[in-house]
């Protein structure tokens, strides 16, 4: 598959994959707003009707006490006269409230008649009768319409001292707090809210009066506060403040259900991303294989090729033969076969890194003496190129317990590397340096004058197959296997190797290696 069909997919992917997360944000944003405004919406109402009920229990308090205390202040008159000419009886009773100055408020006079049904004829009687049940409903509308008279003067009264009265006590002697507790959490649960509340009451100035007993502070960022007595003078107002500390828990509750679709929508991105990534690193394993492949064929074509014309004119009769020329190609054939032996050799060990079926054999060596036989055997080489190799040695610990063979490859590696990717025509110089640095750890250095890698080749030159673009020029030989070899051997020896390189001054290599303990040896 193409790269930018890979890429195609990719975009239109996590374009919907994310706009799909976008969407349950936004549905999850828009639910708890819409619940928050529900839920201030319900307290408000509950505190609204809360002080109102705070209110008209104030009203029915007083209201109790005054007609209390305005019955014990009333006074009853009765009078009972006889008419002597026709015999009637007359009851009169009379009911008067008065103020403390002597002022009467409403009185009224109820009035019973009593005939002597035997002074007065039958016609009469009945005359007389229905005479006496108009003048009764009369008197009745009569006494409705004074109890009115008297039972608003009553309130008029009631409604005066509240005004004049109540208003002037202080809050604290106002308000029932126990009482308001109440109403406020009844209200709540009327409301749906059953949750912890916390609240103070204050006056309009800011003095506190009254903090419930369990109060903290959690959630006061979001306070809500309703108005006491709000038809009281400004100065006799009072103010309640409540906050849920469990406010936050409350409103996104109703939008659990929603977290384990974005959680699962999260994992489904994360996977396919990761996905994706293993597509492109699989792609770019599979153009680094075939590039390896491709190489690798060439590198053994060369050797084959060789072995093959030799053994041609070893076996060709009609080639005269002399001592000289059966020598030389056995050389060629001996030399080429050890070449083919050597790269054969680097891919299977690789293959056994991956595999982990390699088995060190380690016994004590001293890394100062091992650079100084690699730096000699390299000599002749370094001195063929015009350049010459610099040893500075000054590890004191210098005590190693590494493979000999395969830790001595790895440095050979590395001083073959900076021979093959000198610069053209140019002489290459080696700097080998050894020391213990302030972590009591031995270190190793090999520096060279070549050519130098890009940065953006930097980080991958340790990889496997991996090896750095030179265009079309192929004058130096490998599978891309050195350096990935010389990583595996000094992380398996618990070591750490780190390149810097400038693009036409040369590259470094540091190796790290743990000192070899005295207990150790």
């Amino acid at each position: 598959m193409k790269k930018s069909t890979i890429w195609a997919i990719a975009i239109i992917m996590g374009f919907s994959f994310l706009a799909l997360l976008s969407l349950q944000f936004l549905y999850v944003e828009e639910m708890v707003k819409m619940k928050k405004e529900q839920f201030d919406e319900s307290v408000n109402r509950s505190l609204y009707q809360a002080s109102h009920n705070l209110e008209l229990n104030e009203t029915l308090r007083y209201l109790e006490k005054d007609v209390n205390e305005t019955e014990r202040r009333a006074f009853t008159q009765d009078s009972v006269s006889v008419d002597g000419i026709g015999g009637t009886i007359k009851h009169s009773h009379q009911f008067a409230v008065a103020a403390d100055d002597g002022t009467i408020y409403s009185s009224f006079q109820v009035k019973a008649f009593q005939m002597k049904p035997a002074n007065v004829p039958k016609a009469m009687i009945l005359r007389k009768d229905k005479n006496s049940l108009v003048d009764a409903a009369k008197s009745m509308q009569e006494i409705v319409r004074q109890r009115y008279v008297y039972q608003k003067a009553l309130l008029d009264e009631v409604v005066y001292n509240i005004l004049y009265t109540a208003s002037d006590k202080p809050l604290k002697e106002r308000i029932n707090f126990r009482m308001l507790d109440s109403e406020i959490r009844n209200e709540l649960s009327n409301n749906g809210i059953n949750i912890p509340y916390h609240f103070t009451v204050s006056t309009t100035d800011g003095r506190e009066v009254y903090r419930c007993p369990d109060y903290e502070d959690k959630g006061e960022q979001y306070t809500y506060q309703q108005v006491l007595f709000r038809n009281d003078p400004q100065s006799k107002m009072g103010l309640v403040r409540i906050h849920f500390p469990e406010m936050n828990s409350y409103i996104f509750s109703s939008v659990r259900f929603m977290i384990p679709s974005i959680i699962f929508t999260i994992v489904l991105l994360i996977t396919f991303l990761f996905t994706i990534v293993v597509i492109f690193r699989q792609k770019r394993y599979t153009e680094i294989k075939n590039d390896f492949i491709n190489n690798m064929t060439h590198e053994l074509k060369t050797p084959i090729a060789s072995i093959s014309l030799a053994a041609q004119m070893m076996n060709d009769d009609s080639i005269t033969k002399s001592e000289q020329m059966t020598k030389h190609l056995g050389t060629v054939i001996s030399d080429e076969s050890k070449r083919l032996r050597f790269l054969v050799e680097k891919v299977l060990q690789m293959s056994m890194f991956d595999k982990k079926s390699v088995v060190f054999k380690k016994k004590e060596l001293d890394l100062n003496e091992m650079v100084e036989n690699i730096a000699q055997s390299f000599n002749l080489r370094v001195e063929h190129t015009g350049g010459k190799i610099y040893t500075q040695i000054e590890a004191v610990d210098s005590g190693i317990y590494v493979d000999e063979v395969h830790f001595q490859n790895a440095i050979t590696n590395l001083m073959d590397n900076a021979v093959k990717y000198r610069k053209p025509d140019e002489p290459i110089d080696i700097y080998i340096h050894t020391w213990n640095d302030e972590h009591s750890h031995l270190c190793l250095s090999i520096r060279d004058t070549g050519q130098g890698i890009k940065k953006e080749n930097l980080r991958k030159i340790f990889d496997k197959f991996y090896r750095v673009h030179t265009g079309n020029k192929h004058d130096v030989k490998g599978f891309g296997l050195g350096l990935a070899y010389v990583k595996k051997v000094v992380d398996l020896h618990q070591g750490d190797i780190k390149a810097e390189s400038e693009l036409g001054k040369g590259t470094k290599f540091t190796i790290t290696l743990p000192v070899l303990q005295e207990d150790e040896q």
